[in-house]
């Protein structure tokens, strides 16, 4: 099952008129640091189909960063209950690269990928460093921190992200007010 594309010139046509409303996918964090004005924050971490209204008269138009999750998601995307749904072309990227505006918030976290990735490396590092320079035993740090890793990708949950998610840097904006109540758009 695919979506079918719209260009970001038509999105922008049919979101003036009022005849779509458009579907941002993303997680909050990103969404913090850069979304379309007009988009609604459903992340596909809690996307389920069931929570949209059934008889939508609306056309939507779902967009993530460049459409690969927006894609990847189609089979749920597609039982929303929209009158047509759509992809936006190059997602965020292609409406920016079209001239449309994106709301951008410099102050805005590293993404808790990112973050994840630079704990981890530092970690990893770390106990190789203290395990040649100190005692052999610190090289366990880098072989626990191996384990999460690869839990966290056959099961698709890191305990690193949730940890970091809390931390106060982080808290200062979520963008968690921003997550939209399907049954209202």
């Amino acid at each position: 099952m695919t979506l079918k594309t719209i260009d970001p010139q038509k999105t922008h046509d049919l979101l003036a008129s009022g005849e779509a409303v458009l579907i941002d996918v993303r997680e909050p964090d990103e969404w913090i640091k850069e979304h379309i004005p007009e988009a609604h924050l459903v992340p596909l971490s809690g996307f389920n189909a069931d929570d949209f209204p059934r008889d939508h008269d609306k056309i939507a138009v779902f967009h993530c960063r460049s459409g690969g999750r927006t894609e990847a998601a189609a089979p749920q995307i597609l039982r929303t209950g929209f009158r047509e749904t759509y992809q936006l072309k190059g997602g965020i990227q292609g409406w920016r690269e079209a001239g449309y505006k994106v709301n951008e918030t410099a102050k805005a976290p590293i993404s808790i990928m990112r973050q994840v990735q630079i704990t981890a490396g530092s970690l990893v590092l770390l106990g190789i460093v203290l395990a040649v320079l100190v005692n052999p035993w610190f090289a366990a740090l880098s072989a626990l921190v191996g384990a999460g890793l690869t839990q966290a990708g056959l099961t698709g949950t890191c305990a690193m992200a949730s940890m970091l998610k809390h931390m106060p840097w982080n808290r200062v904006m979520t963008g968690q007010q921003a997550v939209a109540d399907p049954a209202t758009i």
